[in-house]
């Protein structure tokens, strides 16, 4: 009886300790201010290069010979468009992917860091999406509006430039430890897709021209 008893006492800790061991919460994760500070600095710097940067096209012969740039206003269309989209991914998104950020679980999901999930990176949909639009804006303005001639400031403004902010934040924010790489492959990729959609419907929609009036700002 008394082996007995033991056998029993030992299995009831045996249990007891799996249950408090479970029961443990995962320490709150370290991120790197850093790289959160430097992402969330090249995702603002995208959207604002779309934002600033001018339709430069190698304008008609029958209104004059030569590239042209001209600032449209226009452009807060799809630019706004891209920010409602970034939101929508960050409020909506999210939570219906519910994939946690690196270092977070349902122990931890309430502590600083955890707050919300990581998938799709609202960093890199931003970012992407901002290259998407650039690089749409980038192609017509060549082939439809430049008749295929290569402008190298619209390259720099409208695709280098932003395909290396979006370099940038996207790896920043996986070495940052913020999202996972496949966290911020998700965001990317679906970013860079309605960046090109919206960029292409504007650069088909609205010509680089001001019409004949030789204006630099479009309205």
């Amino acid at each position: 009886m008394a082996k007995l008893a033991r056998l029993i006492a030992l299995c009831l800790a045996l249990v007891l300790g799996a249950k408090e061991a479970n029961a443990q919460v995962s320490p709150e994760p370290k991120r790197s201010d850093g790289w959160g500070t430097v992402t969330t600095i090249t995702m603002v710097a995208g959207g604002a290069t779309e934002l600033l940067m001018p339709r430069i096209f190698y304008a008609d012969p029958e209104v004059t010979v030569g590239w042209k740039a001209r600032w449209h206003v226009s452009v807060l269309a799809p630019v706004m468009t891209l920010t409602s989209a970034t939101l929508l991914n960050d409020l909506a998104l999210k939570n219906l992917f519910k994939s946690h950020r690196p270092g977070c679980d349902e122990s931890n999901n309430k502590l600083a860091g955890c707050e919300s999930y990581g998938s799709p990176s609202t960093h890199a949909f931003a970012s992407f999406s901002a290259l998407g639009h650039g690089a749409a804006v980038f192609v017509f303005d060549t082939f439809k509006w430049s008749g295929g001639r290569f402008n190298g400031g619209a390259f720099a403004g409208h695709l280098a430039g932003p395909l290396v902010l979006a370099g940038i934040t996207g790896v920043g924010r996986s070495v940052g430890d913020y999202e996972s790489f496949g966290q911020v492959l998700v965001g990317g990729t679906i970013g860079l897709g309605v960046g090109f959609l919206s960029g292409l419907t504007y650069s088909l929609m609205q010509r680089p021209e001001c019409g004949y009036t030789g204006s630099l700002i479009c309205w």
